[in-house]
């Protein structure tokens, strides 16, 4: 892989930060998988409906607060902002491992602490996404993203994996005091930054104005029916914590088997990103596409008899999931207004993550009732209305017709004009669905452009 995959290690700042995520990361993606499971098995008697409740106290402060926690991201200096942030983070999955280590933990206190962990975080993410876009200039952000984007589902493939072997060996416990220490890793990145580096950035947009993406994505049929896709998978099909973990259980394995689905998943999930790396733009045909084959490979996945075969199936899951997300997320970019982009993309991002407060408690809800293998059908139903919703579209309106010239082929018109824009925000959860480019034989790289126009000179 050529150098320009990389050019952003070239910058101090990015080079100290990329380490600390990557460090947090992992320890995020352990926690996140001993907080399912000690819900699950310690804390109830399998009650999937419980996790669907802690997922959606976690996910819902970031959306509830969304107004003040960018204010506040504005309003003080970032850097001095996550300190306060990351810490508070420390501290509580501390304060978790301790009470879970001396058997004081019970299901409405880590109800509590759930929501604390939101709350926390919904001041964090906006605070973490400006800061991150200070790190680099700004012909290096799309390169910046994909790299985090690496990070990310690197993390997801190891953490969940070692903690599932962490909770065999010595206990749920240890896993929260093992995510605390990941925790320095981010605090010393944030002392090392240089400050005097940093590129500066422009405020954030006021309320009043996010009106006006509002309005644009009203103006627009194919982001709304996008929006709509996104939310249903989101809502009922991205809840692999609850299906997971259950289906773990009616295998019967424990906290490693577990672990090692999460990190099953992240392998499909990283194989999707390159593969959507190496398409030359965003169609709204691959996002359908994308949901046809989540909705077949759950249905596969459910009627799976035996753990290893359950597990080869979530491979596609995986895939199709981040196909899905990874082009929806670029469609959005690339086809917006570059004034708007920003705000547009704002939105995709609410709906994205506020489907799981709706749609986690409904998914434990089933899994409880009629059992994880109907949870995921669940999941799958969802995924072909979506399906539905945007095949319906294409179809009635008019951009899918007849070939003028192959008589038994089909053509789909573009909906609009592709103009790529470099992306402006910055996020876990963004990075997560943004498509790593992979550079190809003619790419210029900024800076050799430059080298080579002096030597022509």
């Amino acid at each position: 892989m050529s150098s320009a995959m990389f050019r952003s290690f070239s910058v101090f700042n990015y080079r100290v930060w990329f380490i600390g995520a990557l460090v947090s990361n992992v320890g995020a993606w352990m926690q996140a998988t001993a907080l399912s499971w000690v819900v699950l098995t310690q804390l109830t008697d399998n009650d999937a409906t419980a996790m669907g409740v802690t997922m959606a106290l976690q996910f819902a402060p970031p959306l509830l607060l969304v107004g003040v926690t960018g204010l506040v991201a504005d309003r003080f200096d970032r850097r001095k902002l996550l300190f306060v942030t990351q810490g508070s983070l420390m501290v509580l999955g501390l304060t978790i491992g301790v009470l879970l280590l001396l058997g004081a933990m019970n299901l409405w206190t880590m109800y509590a602490f759930a929501f604390a962990l939101g709350v926390v975080a919904a001041f964090d993410n906006p605070a973490r996404q400006a800061f991150v876009s200070d790190l680099v200039a700004r012909e290096n952000a799309s390169n910046a993203v994909a790299l985090n984007a690496a990070s990310f589902n690197t993390a997801r493939m190891i953490g969940p994996a070692v903690a599932g072997l962490v909770i065999v060996a010595v206990g749920t416990g240890w896993v929260f005091l093992i995510n605390a220490l990941t925790f320095l890793a981010m605090l010393v990145a944030l002392l090392l930054i240089r400050p005097a580096e940093l590129a500066p950035r422009p405020k954030l947009r006021s309320a009043a104005r996010m009106a006006d993406g509002l309005r644009y994505v009203g103006g627009r049929p194919d982001l709304v029916v996008t929006f709509i896709m996104v939310f249903l998978l989101g809502a009922f099909g991205m809840n692999f914590p609850i299906l997971a973990s259950t289906m773990a259980l009616e295998f019967g394995q424990n906290a490693d088997g577990y672990g090692v689905l999460s990190s099953i998943l992240a392998i499909g999930s990283l194989a999707g990103a390159l593969l959507a790396a190496r398409r030359d733009r965003a169609r709204l045909r691959l996002v359908i596409g994308g949901l046809g084959l989540f909705a077949i490979a759950s249905v596969l996945s459910a009627a799976m008899p035996v753990y290893v075969a359950y597990a080869a199936t979530l491979m596609f899951i995986g895939f199709a999931t981040v196909t899905t997300l990874t082009t929806a997320n670029g469609y959005v970019q690339t086809t917006t207004e570059p004034a708007l982009r920003g705000r547009v993309l704002a939105l995709y991002m609410a709906i994205l993550m506020g489907g799981t407060p709706f749609g986690a408690p409904i998914v434990g809800w089933v899994a409880d009732a009629f059992g994880p293998r109907a949870a995921i059908l669940l999941g799958a139903a969802a995924a072909l209305v979506a399906f539905c919703v945007g095949g319906g579209w294409l179809l009635f309106s008019g951009r899918l017709h007849r070939h003028e010239t192959r008589r038994f082929a089909m053509t789909i018109d573009e909906t609009r004009p592709i103009s790529v824009v470099a992306p402006e925000e910055f996020s876990d959860e963004v990075a997560a669905t943004t498509p790593i480019r992979l550079p190809e034989d003619g790419d210029v790289v900024p800076g050799r452009a430059d080298a080579a126009a002096r030597r022509a000179r």
